[in-house]
């Protein structure tokens, strides 16, 4: 009996008499950049190293894009970005040691955001392998297991023939729900080594869908048809899922209310009628999530920022829907489905009976205007006017990409993404130095509309050096820094915490000067001209520098008895 894909693998003679008589001059790197290219993949991110230079010397063999970063963190952070733009695998090509080391950083920030990053490492030759101390330059007993406990998969290739394999089973693991980063070494002689094996043409780059058991979404549709007050939190895992429409559709067929997390942010409309935005720090729509008799929990783990700071007691009933499986239930008992967004909201949709709800839109105004009015008490006027010009100067269709600063922390709560899949943030692991190597990755993604990168000054220290990167390929991506003399969130806390704060004070460069000694145009702007400024810096192409010295304050905490 002959199956349909047997016959996809029988090679014509044109492939037969190709794979008899391979180009000279290829090593083992061509494998990599070959399956790379097989796969699907067009542009790699990446830092060069000694023992890497067998893939780096493939490339220019290769029809692959190169953009090359200065630090090898910064490079996973624009991985990180082109993987959330594009929804495909982002390789990342680093060196042994050291470099590999040096992407950690990134590597958690992908694992907690779900972003797909293929990580492609060298290793020190064969002949030093086995935890022993032999000598080698950056040398590790065990460089793998450095990185086991952050990313998905590590897969280990020790000989040519299993760089393909390897390669395309660590392309399936990053994108298999939930999407995350993976790690692939191979050592230095494997890398180097001419290779007689055929050029590799093709691959399987499309992993197994993560699907509900129907038995979970059938008593799930019950619970939310017969629900009297059903709400929804919508997490990164919908905006990972594509799935906002889907979303949409469910929360009108069940008139229920809709939060998005901090992950989350553009997974539902935020002008609809049964929007509650994204005030999940806040204590009225923690108390309103609370009093839902059914709460759909969607693409999230209600991990500390989605929970107010593990202040959340959901009273009903809660059905969370989560790709991560380790996530499932780890926070709050529940109905748990171990399922990608996209299937399970499809297989709601086909079940649930719609409710009619014409009281959900006013409540939802209610929580609305109690929240506006708890921010208004609190003088921060300043913050919201900087939010708000930002908001206005940046295209609707455009990206944002934020660090961990003050301004970001507002972002989570009060910015309009205006679409999913437009704004990120570093908030899955909380590392500094995000936003703007991030966001010369989603330049690189999609050159077709600008880019907003928001950092505070002691973020940006850690990404100067990306300058040169965004001027050498041209990236269209405007970098917002908000220069208030340190850590300006660390301070907070610490003046709250003890009365006065230490280590948080920053002696920081020109930002202006600096930015055009590397040939990036730079603006020093008030809050007054913020909107003009940063408006006329995303309009010209290249990238540029937008500086707002200010110290803005956050919200007041918005927790169990805080009010």
């Amino acid at each position: 009996m002959t199956h349909d894909h047997d016959l996809v693998l029988r090679p014509t003679r044109e492939q037969i008499t190709a794979a008899l008589n391979p180009p000279a001059g290829r090593n083992g790197g061509d494998l990599v950049v070959e399956t790379l290219a097989g796969l699907g993949a067009t542009t790699v991110f990446g830092l060069p190293g000694q023992h890497a230079l067998g893939m780096f010397d493939a490339l220019r063999r290769s029809d692959l894009r190169y953009i090359g970063l200065r630090v090898e963190n910064n490079a996973g952070f624009a991985a990180d970005a082109y993987g959330r733009i594009t929804g495909e695998a982002a390789p990342l090509l680093l060196s042994t040691g050291p470099g590999a080391l040096t992407s950690l950083a990134a590597l958690q920030e992908a694992a907690a955001a779900s972003a797909p990053v293929l990580a492609i490492s060298s290793q020190i030759p064969t002949a030093g392998l086995g935890g022993g101390r032999h000598g080698y330059l950056h040398e590790l007993p065990d460089q793998a297991a450095s990185f086991r406990g952050v990313v998905k998969s590590v897969h280990t290739v020790r000989a040519q023939s299993q760089i393909p394999s390897a390669i395309e089973a660590a392309w399936k693991s990053a994108l298999t729900a939930p999407h995350g980063p993976v790690w692939v070494e191979i050592p230095q002689d494997v890398l180097l080594a001419g290779t007689s094996i055929p050029v590799v043409t093709g691959g399987d780059a499309f992993p197994e869908e993560l699907v509900p058991r129907p038995e979970l979404t059938a008593v799930a549709a019950h619970l939310l048809s017969h629900a009297e007050r059903p709400a929804i939190i919508a997490g990164g895992g919908v905006v990972r899922a594509d799935a906002s429409k889907k979303l949409l559709q469910l929360a009108e067929t069940l008139q229920a209310p809709v939060v998005t997390t901090p992950g989350g942010k553009g997974a539902f409309p935020w002008e609809h009628p049964l929007s509650l935005q994204s005030w999940i720090e806040d204590r009225h729509t923690t108390d309103f999530l609370e009093d839902a008799d059914v709460l759909l929990v969607v693409g999230s783990g209600l991990g500390e920022l989605s929970s107010n700071y593990h202040t959340f007691r959901p009273r009903g009933r809660v059905v969370q829907i989560e790709a991560d499986l380790g996530k499932l239930e780890s926070n709050h008992p529940a109905l748990g489905i171990h399922a990608d967004a996209r299937p399970a909201l499809q297989a709601l949709l086909e079940t649930v009976s719609g409710r009619d709800d014409p009281d959900a839109p006013g409540r939802v105004r209610e929580v609305l205007a109690k929240v506006a009015a708890r921010i208004a008490a609190q003088d921060l006027t300043l913050e919201q006017e900087v939010l708000a010009s930002v908001r206005r100067a940046l295209p609707a269709g455009s990206s944002s990409f934020w660090d961990m600063t003050i301004l970001a922390y507002w972002a989570w709560s009060a910015f309009d993404a205006k679409g999913p899949n437009r704004m990120h943030s570093a908030q899955g692991a909380g590392g500094l130095g995000y936003g703007f190597p991030a966001a010369l990755g989603a330049a690189a993604a999609d050159p077709t509309r600008p880019v907003l990168a928001v950092s505070g000054d002691g973020g940006a220290l850690y990404s100067i050096a990306e300058l040169a990167t965004a001027r050498q390929y041209g990236l269209d991506v405007t970098w917002l820094i908000v220069d208030d003399g340190g850590y300006g969130i660390l301070r907070e806390y610490m003046n709250d915490a003890f009365g006065e704060a230490t280590a948080t004070e920053l002696t920081r460069p020109d930002y202006v000067a600096l930015a055009e000694s590397f040939g990036v145009p730079g603006v020093r702007t008030t809050p007054e001209t913020l909107e003009a400024d940063l408006a006329k810096a995303l309009s010209e192409p290249g990238p540029s520098v937008v500086v707002l010295p200010a110290v803005l304050r956050m919200f007041a905490p918005t927790h169990l008895g805080s009010e």
